[in-house]
């Protein structure tokens, strides 16, 4: 079922215009595409608030950044194939494209190989990412830049039917955003392949998340403006995410488990639901606090951040394969004690941190409990808080509902 579903989408194959006279080969030792670099960048400089800009087939090479700050632009390629902003020569430049503008739309085009992040967007409103490819065409390697495509600080935000490949941090990523759409995208041998991080009110659907490292994060980190809440994961394939972790030393998906489905941690009113997970080694479904992802240690620090994990439905999900492979040694000792050589974790794995000073009576309210309703499906609390001594397959303490979330609507968002 999952292995032959990522061919919905077309095969990757560049294909450079013959007709257009700047495009040059592929080659790394190729000149930049000196006349069309120059001509691009201006009518990025110059345009104003209505201005498509067309990008004719082709690939063009370039050496620096390019950056839009005008509102209002539309910036249209011959698609995601057919017109190719390489940055394999880039000297200059944080990113391929930055984007500091609001109604922003961008489709049609892919931006190959840069030094940084491939597509940044900050702080604006109102924006639409359509049939972009972003791509570190070497495969996954550490010194590929951190994020595919990358919006922070927006508002209304749609991206739609778009590829990342081989991000060293996130292929495609939106944090401290409001009102998001991630649909119909396929992110594969990225570190994360989609990731959603300290944004109100989300949707991710139809996706196909596939040989990243994790397939989709939903994750709060300290010390950001925004407390990410309300993330829906629905109608998602996120299968075979086994590629290993190969993020910078200290960055907070450095300790993504290689052979993750999906990851909540420390977020709070998530909901997962019509997914199909398989053949994800460690889990298919992780859920922790910040504790156990190593970048909050301090309990005492609480107060100003909320690390735990509250308010979680699953339900209605298909699971197959999963949990025979576990990285990390803990997990890998937990597997072999617990369950024998020959058996799998269960699908649902929880670190089992809760807030004490939520608790009622010794327990978590109704309204803040991981809640599973899925057939078949187990979950392995392994009582990180004191030291896997206590670990349980109960299912009876996720034996709830809560209530659903609602669907984001960005045209209603926009008024």
């Amino acid at each position: 079922m999952p292995a032959t579903s990522v061919l919905r989408f077309p095969a990757l194959v560049v294909v450079a215009s013959s007709l257009f006279v700047v495009a040059c080969s592929q080659e790394a030792n190729q000149p930049v595409s000196a006349d069309y670099q120059e001509q691009l960048m201006t009518q990025l400089i110059e345009a104003k608030p209505g201005d498509v800009i067309e990008i004719p087939a082709g690939t063009f090479h370039f050496n620096r950044g390019l950056t839009l700050n005008a509102d209002g632009v539309t910036l249209r390629g011959q698609g995601m194939d057919q017109t190719v902003l390489s940055f394999k020569n880039q000297v200059q430049g944080a990113e391929g494209l930055f984007v500091g503008a609001s109604d922003f739309t961008i489709e049609d085009l892919a931006i190959e190989d840069t030094k940084g992040d491939g597509l940044k967007i900050n702080d604006g409103k109102n924006i639409v990412i359509r049939r972009v490819r972003v791509e570190w065409t070497g495969g996954p390697e550490t010194e590929n830049g951190a994020y595919g495509i990358y919006p922070v600080q927006t508002e209304n935000t749609l991206i739609e039917e778009s590829v990342a490949i081989g991000a060293s941090d996130a292929g495609i990523y939106v944090g401290q955003s409001r009102n998001v759409v991630v649909r119909n995208n396929r992110a594969e041998f990225n570190v994360a392949g989609i990731e959603i991080e300290n944004t109100e009110h989300a949707d991710v659907y139809g996706n196909i998340a596939t040989n990243n490292t994790g397939g989709i994060l939903v994750f709060n980190m300290p010390n950001l403006p925004v407390p990410g809440r309300g993330t829906r994961v629905y109608d998602n394939e996120m299968f075979a995410n086994n590629t290993d972790n190969f993020a910078h030393e200290g960055t907070a998906v450095a300790s993504v488990p290689t052979g993750s489905g999906l990851i909540i941690n420390s977020n709070d009113a998530v909901e997962i639901f019509n997914n199909r997970f398989a053949d994800n080694n460690t889990a298919n479904v992780l859920i922790s606090s910040a504790f156990s992802a190593g970048y909050f240690q301090d309990r005492e620090k609480a107060d100003a951040f909320d690390p735990y994990p509250e308010a979680i439905f699953i339900y209605g999900n298909e699971f197959s394969g999963g949990g025979s492979k576990p990285d990390k040694l803990e997990l890998k000792a937990l597997k072999l004690k617990e369950f024998g050589l020959g058996e799998s974790l269960p699908d649902i794995l929880w670190d089992g941190y809760v807030d004490p000073n939520k608790q009622v009576d010794g327990k978590t309210p109704d309204h803040l409990k991981i809640c599973v309703q899925n057939e078949g499906a187990g979950i392995i609390n392994v009582d990180a808080p004191n030291g896997y001594k206590n670990i349980s397959t109960d299912m009876a303490p996720h034996d709830c509902r809560l209530e659903p979330l609602p669907a984001v609507n960005l045209e209603a968002a926009k008024t």
